[in-house]
C-alpha cells in the first residue's frame, strides 16, 4: 500500500467492535509493566526474546498483536511465572474472532499479498505500506484531507503494522522492492522520523530473503514512468498486478496486462542501482560505513 493508498472514509465498523483490540491492549501494558519490574529496557527485552524493539514498543502500545510465542518467550524472560502464557489460549481465541481488517476496496489486494509466495514492487509517488515505520504511516495518515479522526488513523495505523508480519513469516516470500530514488529524500514526518524511516530499508534491505534497490535519479527516464505498482503470485494462483491512485484500486489478473508489467518490472530492476549499491547509497545518507 502506497502513502496514497486509502481513501478519506470512515472504518466500516467500529474500530473495536469484537473486543479484540482491547485485550490486545491490556497485554501490552502488562508486558510493559513486568518488563520495567525486571530491571529490563525495550531494547533488552527485544534482544532476549530475538525480535526488533520497534515490535516490542508496538506490541506494548496496543498497535501490534501479540503471538502467543512472543508471549511465551517473555513471559520467560522477565520471570513472569507464567502469568502470560495463561493468556494464550484467550489470545488463539481472539485472533480467530477478530474481525477482517481493511476497507473492502483494498481486502482483496491485502488478502492475496498475506498468502503470495513472491512480492515485488515498484514505489514511486509513496513508500509503500509493508516498508514504512509506525512514525512514517502516523504522519501520512494524519496529513490526510478530509481529516481522518484519531480512532480511524489507530485502527489504518495498526492494520498496517499488522500486514509487515509478513516478513516474520517461514517458509519466507520472495521479496523485492525497487525504491524511486525521491523516497529518500522527502522527510516524511520531519527529520527524526525520515532517518527511521532509511534505517528501516537497511533493516529490510538486509534480510536474505529480500532485494532492494533504488532507482537513482541519474538514470533519467526508465521503463515505469507511469507510477508505482505490485505484483503478486499467491500461492497456487498465476501471479497478479496492483496499481492504485488516489484511493482507486485496480487488481490485475488479466495474463496479457500482468506480462507487461512484469516485463516493466524486469526492465527497471535492470535500470536500479544494485541491491549492494542501493544499500551503501543509504548508508551514505545516514552518515553510516559498513
Amino acid at each position: 500500500m502506497k502513502d496514497l493508498s486509502e481513501r478519506e472514509e470512515e472504518p466500516e465498523r467500529p474500530v473495536e467492535v469484537d473486543g479484540t483490540a482491547y485485550l490486545f491492549k491490556a497485554l501490552g501494558k502488562m508486558i510493559k509493566v513486568l518488563k520495567e519490574r525486571a530491571g529490563l529496557q525495550q531494547k533488552e527485552l527485544a534482544a532476549l526474546v530475538h525480535v526488533g524493539e520497534d515490535l516490542v514498543s508496538s506490541i506494548e502500545r496496543g498497535v501490534r498483536t501479540p503471538q502467543p510465542d512472543f508471549l511465551e518467550n517473555v513471559d520467560r524472560a522477565v520471570n513472569a511465572g507464567g502469568v502470560l502464557i495463561a493468556a494464550i489460549p484467550d489470545v488463539r481465541e481472539a485472533l480467530k474472532r477478530a474481525r477482517t481488517r481493511h476497507p473492502d476496496w483494498f481486502r482483496d489486494y491485502a488478502k492475496a499479498e498475506a498468502a503470495s509466495n513472491a512480492i515485488h514492487d515498484y514505489s514511486y509517488q509513496g513508500v509503500m505500506g509493508l516498508l514504512q515505520t509506525e512514525a512514517h504511516a502516523r504522519a501520512v495518515f494524519e496529513k490526510r484531507r478530509p481529516l481522518l479522526n484519531e480512532a480511524t488513523i489507530e485502527k489504518r495505523l495498526a492494520d498496517r503494522l499488522d500486514r509487515q508480519r509478513i516478513f516474520e513469516r517461514w517458509p519466507s516470500p520472495t521479496f523485492s522492492f525497487v525504491l524511486d530514488e525521491s523516497l529518500l529524500m522527502r522527510p516524511v514526518g520531519g527529520t527524526n522520523a525520515h532517518k527511521g524511516q532509511l534505517r528501516r530499508f537497511l533493516e529490510i534491505g538486509r534480510l536474505r530473503t529480500v532485494e532492494l534497490q533504488v532507482m537513482p535519479f541519474s538514470r533519467g527516464e526508465h521503463a515505469a514512468m507511469d507510477g508505482s505498482f505490485s505484483l503478486l503470485h499467491p500461492k497456487g494462483r498465476q501471479q497478479i498486478a496492483y496499481t492504485e491512485n488516489y484511493g482507486r484500486p485496480n487488481l490485475i489478473t488479466d495474463p496479457e496486462q500482468v506480462r507487461i508489467y512484469a516485463e516493466r518490472y524486469g526492465i527497471i530492476r535492470a535500470q536500479a542501482l544494485t541491491p549492494d549499491e542501493s544499500l551503501t547509497l543509504i548508508e551514505k545518507m545516514l552518515g553510516e560505513e559498513r
